[in-house]
């Protein structure tokens, strides 16, 4: 009987302009899911599935969708940390992949699709010098195009870096530090829909240039993409009814509401104030009803007063006159107010409040043993300076419990750590561990700006060193397809946001960008309106550098009398071992004695020493220690040493620390010694020595108490010979 095939694969190639293949596979892995595919280049492979539920759960009126991403310390053949020794909950990296994947998908499905669907991408297979996180995308579209699960796709997500002027897509790990460029695309075959990613103070031109570069390599990969689900007879997707419309009610609501909702819109009200005021309209609207007749009618009020009344007049309101919901014109700022050393105990704090948005930051100095250690499958090593982001829910006004982090906490810190990082001194600019948290105590528009701007106060306010001031912007889109008409939105509130087409925040110095996130909700964004938004953030961005200067113009010149001092030096790599000592015990003596903490790395062939202590004393007395531990004899220097042992010749004196030299007899006094117990040395005892030479054959040093004595009267220094000198003379003289 003739074997029957168990799977029937089927591959699709992209090459890379440097000559790179990715590879897309399909009917091999996970059949049973409604699509599964492994992308793969070189030795890295992800295995991207989707499943969706046959139907919409009851009164679900939204889109479901749950994106997972989640790396395999297999895959790189190493083991998890931990007790457990096994894959935990996604790190802050994996939720940060999974964030780019879901921004790119969401607006695509369709609006009416309220099935739950679910996306998984792993890392199965790791090559170390591949960054997977730039292929999650392309694995979770081409799952979604293999799959019969409505969706507006297919899209790509690229990773774009400049290195040496010159564009490059999808760079390996080894190629990032020469990058000043570093960012993810993800975009269909026609339209940009997300950027994210930091820069080195670039210019607006060049980040648009970067994003046409990633877009022409988008469209090569959904070209692929499309072939692939004609191929699989995927093209066409499955039918479904998740929602049941009543057009009367919608024409009943537009034609009764729509004018008392744009007076509200108009009103320059706010956030709150304004919140109750449709709330109250939708309301009156739908107390004519019974509570039986509301069980069905409800939702439905709701969704047509939000979609076709609210909306539409708030955006109505901005293309017709130019107007915004709390009464500024498009290019205009809110309100700013700060304030730096608001928290008397804190290492450096800021408060930041933009109009109905506010952040108190605050900033930590610490040891290198503070620094965030990361153990991730593919990145090792300790990260310096962080930024922590919260959003507590009374933050927005809402009566609910703060229950752990949310993956947006997560998100918005990373941007804000992206915009900060660039102008933070690390390394040896700046011995200390840097911890900047953002606390948002209001929102009402871009909370992750506000927190670039109050970090920079706040870091000045520490005394830090920041290179150059930080400030922060986020830009909205109201755009209408059937006139054409659009308007850029400077300094967006959260129902522009919401009610809008695009969010995108921009960060940068005085001399460029260094951070950006932007996602676009709409088809057919041109490069026009990209061009416009970003010259309109620059302007907006020097606006509100203004305003932090004026706050406070540069970084304090001395830390704080409470910040605990850090001290940083450099020894020889040969002399780390005699500071730490055998088992760490001359190290930790120091440490005890003087009350500091003491760290020590390598790097560059050499030792770098960070002494850590509450006060100059403490410090003072650990550095003098440690030199002398390192300090390298000279000769001609006189030294207080310890004798350490006594031989038949001389004896052997600690001059410094683990560096013994040898006093001779003949160097110890101008009179002749024919033993060692006639000169009443012994050991443990002090005695004052000169450094006279050291053997350049050997290294080893010699030594004279002599040399420190008054010479007796008369005395007649002898002419030093070498070694058997005297006696070849002697053998001279019987030969003649």
């Amino acid at each position: 009987m003739e074997e029957k095939k168990l799977y029937n694969a089927v591959r699709k190639y992209i090459t890379l302009a440097d000559g790179r293949e990715i590879m897309i596979e399909t009917g091999k892995l996970a059949k049973q899911a409604d699509g599964s595919v492994v992308v793969k280049m070189g030795g890295t492979m992800l295995l991207a599935t989707v499943v969706a539920a046959k139907d919409a759960k009851p009164d679900t009126d939204f889109m479901p969708l749950q994106v997972e991403y989640k790396e395999k310390y297999a895959a790189a053949g190493r083991y998890p940390g931990g007790f457990m020794k096994r894959e935990g909950k996604a790190n802050d990296s994996e939720i940060l992949v999974a964030r780019l994947i879901d921004r790119a998908l969401r607006p695509l499905f369709p609006a009416d699709y309220h099935a739950e669907v679910y996306v998984t991408v792993n890392l199965i297979s790791a090559e170390k010098d591949i960054q997977p996180d730039a292929l999650a995308g392309l694995a979770a579209s081409s799952a979604l195009a293999v799959s019969d699960i409505p969706f507006g796709g297919p899209i790509s997500e690229v990773r774009v870096a400049r290195i040496d002027g010159q564009y490059v897509i999808n760079p390996n790990y080894s190629q990032m530090e020469q990058v000043d460029l570093d960012i993810m695309v993800a975009g269909t075959i026609d339209n940009i829909l997300m950027v994210e990613g930091e820069m080195k103070e670039v210019s607006e031109e060049e980040m648009l240039g970067a994003i046409k570069f990633a877009h022409e390599e988008i469209k090569k990969h959904c070209a692929v993409q499309i072939e692939l689900s004609k191929e699989l007879g995927k093209d066409v997707k499955r039918v479904y009814c998740h929602e049941v419309n009543d057009e009367e009610l919608r024409r009943q609501i537009i034609a009764e509401l729509y004018d008392k909702a744009y007076a509200i819109a108009t009103s320059g009200t706010m956030k709150h104030e304004r919140e109750d005021m449709f709330n109250a309209l939708e309301a009156e609207f739908a107390a004519r009803y019974t509570e039986e007749e509301l069980v069905e009618k409800a939702p439905l009020i709701h969704k047509y007063f939000h979609d076709d009344v609210q909306k539409k007049a708030m955006r109505n309101m901005i293309l017709d006159e130019g107007k915004r919901l709390d009464g500024r014109r498009t290019d205009e700022i809110r309100p700013i107010w700060c304030e730096t050393d608001y928290l008397p105990c804190a290492h450096g704090s800021a408060v930041f409040t933009r109009g109905e948005t506010q952040s108190l930051a605050t900033v930590t100095l610490g040891t290198k043993l503070d620094e965030k250690v990361k153990d991730e499958v593919l990145v090792q090593g300790t990260e310096q300076f962080v930024l922590h982001y919260n959003f507590p829910p009374f933050s927005t006004g809402e009566a609910k419990a703060a229950r752990g982090l949310s993956r947006r906490e997560i998100g918005h810190g990373h941007l804000a750590w992206r915009a900060l990082k660039p102008m933070v001194p690390v390394g040896e600019e700046n011995p200390y561990a840097v911890r900047v948290v953002s606390d948002i105590l209001e929102s009402n528009g871009s909370s992750s700006m506000a927190t670039v701007c109050a970090g920079t106060l706040a870091l000045m306010d520490a005394g830090v060193k920041l290179k150059k001031p930080v400030s922060g912007i986020a830009m909205g889109l109201i755009s209408d397809s059937a006139t054409g008409r659009w308007a850029v939105l400077s300094d967006i509130l959260g129902d522009e946001d919401h009610l809008g087409d695009m969010d995108f925040k921009v960060t940068g110095t005085c001399d460029g960008i260094t951070a950006t996130q932007m996602d676009i909700k709409v088809d057919g964004l041109s490069y026009e309106v990209l061009a416009k938004a970003l010259e309109q953030a620059r302007v907006g961005r020097l606006h509100i550098l203004g305003k932090l200067t004026e706050c406070i113009a540069e970084p304090r010149a001395e830390y704080k009398p409470f910040v605990p001092r850090l001290v940083q030096i450099t020894i020889p790599q040969d002399c780390i071992g005699a500071v730490i000592g055998p088992g760490g015990k001359v190290i930790q003596d120091i440490q005890k004695t003087t009350g500091t903490t003491i760290t020590i790395t390598e790097d560059d062939n050499k030792g770098y020493v960070d002494i850590f202590g509450e006060n100059k004393e403490a410090i003072d007395g650990a550095l003098a220690r440690i030199k002398a531990i390192v300090a390298q004899p000279e000769v001609g220097e006189t030294y207080k040493g310890k004798i350490r042992s006594i031989v038949s010749f001389g004896a052997f004196v600690e001059i410094l620390p683990g560096k013994d030299a040898l006093l001779h007899i003949s160097e110890i006094d101008y009179k002749r010694f024919e033993t060692m117990e006639e000169t009443g040395l012994k050991e443990g005892d002090e005695i004052e020595v000169k450094l006279i030479g050291v053997d350049a054959k050997t290294g080893k040093l010699k030594l004279s108490h002599k040399a420190l004595l008054p010479k007796p009267e008369g005395w007649v220094e002898r002419e030093r010979r070498p070694r058997g000198e005297h006696r070849r003379e002697g053998r001279n003289d019987r030969k003649e």
